[in-house]
Formats: C-alpha cells, sequence, structure tokens
C-alpha cells in the first residue's frame, strides 16, 4: 500500500436532469486496476431497493467491491455534498455520477477519471519546510484527462492537497468539484 487518499467529493454543478424536473445525485468512487492510477468518478441514480446500493454507506469502504459511495441529495442538479471518503491506495480508483430512482435502476449521470500519479509523485519528493499553500505542481486540462480547470498540488499544514475540478463524460452537462488529500502511512512504500 503506498498511502490513504482522503477524496472530499465537494459538490456537483450543472448536472444532467434525470428525472422530471431535477435528479437526486451520488458519486461512487471506484477503483480501477490500471498502471497509472487513475481514480473514476460516477455520479449516478439508484433505486432505494438496488442491490448496488446494498451494504454501501458513506464514508465505509467495501474492498471487495472496490468502491465507495456519498450520501444521496434529493431534487438537485447542483448538490452539496462536502464527504470525505478515504481509499486505501495501491490501485487507481474511479468516480461516476448517478441518479437515484425508486422503481427502476439508476440512471448514470457521467463519469470522469483522473490521474493520481502526479499527486503520489509530490509526496515521494518528501518536502519540508514547505509555506503553506504553495503550488507545487499545476495540471492544465487537456485531451487526455477530464479536467475542466488548472489543478493546483500544493503544501497546506505538513500535508499535500489537489484541488480539481472535473467535466464529467458519456453525459450532456456537469462537473465534480474534489480535494484530495494525502495521508501518509508510517512503512508504506511513499515515505
Amino acid at each position: 500500500m503506498l498511502g490513504l487518499l482522503v477524496v472530499r467529493v465537494n459538490r456537483g454543478v450543472n448536472l444532467a436532469i434525470r428525472d422530471l424536473r431535477s435528479s437526486d445525485p451520488y458519486v461512487i468512487l471506484k477503483m480501477e486496476k490500471q498502471v497509472h492510477h487513475p481514480l473514476l468518478l460516477l455520479l449516478c441514480k439508484v433505486p432505494e431497493d438496488s442491490s448496488l446500493c446494498k451494504g454501501f454507506s458513506s464514508f465505509i469502504f467495501s474492498s471487495k467491491l472496490g468502491k465507495l459511495k456519498t450520501r444521496v441529495i434529493k431534487h438537485n442538479i447542483n448538490p452539496v455534498w462536502n464527504e470525505d471518503l478515504t481509499l486505501s491506495v495501491g490501485d487507481p480508483c474511479a468516480p461516476e455520477v448517478y441518479d437515484k430512482d425508486t422503481f427502476s435502476r439508476d440512471d448514470p449521470m457521467g463519469d470522469a477519471e483522473f490521474d493520481i500519479a502526479p499527486l503520489v509523485e509530490v509526496v515521494r519528493m518528501n518536502l519540508q519546510n514547505v509555506p503553506n499553500g504553495h503550488v507545487i505542481k499545476t495540471l492544465v486540462p487537456c485531451r487526455n484527462n477530464c479536467l475542466a480547470e488548472e489543478s493546483p498540488i500544493y503544501w497546506s499544514d505538513g500535508k499535500v492537497y489537489q484541488d480539481i475540478v472535473l467535466r464529467l463524460r458519456n453525459v450532456e452537462c456537469g462537473e465534480i468539484e474534489l480535494q484530495l488529500e494525502w495521508v501518509n502511512i508510517e512503512g508504506s512504500k511513499s515515505t
């Protein structure tokens, strides 16, 4: 294991409408087994009795399924979650967004992928005595990523953070705002 990655799912902006006038969005972080440490975000809508939701609750990581889920925010295309989901990092991860439905399968509301390798690279620099708020690296949007704007990796209170705004794919509109925080584990490969 490299360490822990705390993903703060801040909010969604202008998400797709999947019900009559709104949506009931939630976010799933899903571990992906790929070399470059991508994280997939899924935004979805799921029925109350859906087997997809069984065994999930906010802040709980199921290593068997490799997924974490935020709470559902009813009737809102600009939801504010402000939830921390903690992943043990050894494999990459991916977020997805869904719209929760009561009587049918949850509707996908887009997905995005981001690479945590640049964050891990900065962590491995073993920085010390860096001023709070100092930006160490900035990632820029391009065709090869889902970034909606520049993504700074910075030092604050002795930790490495990254702010990310992701443009959702496979959907007509929507963005998700995240903040990543790296937590070292004694004896891990990152230290």
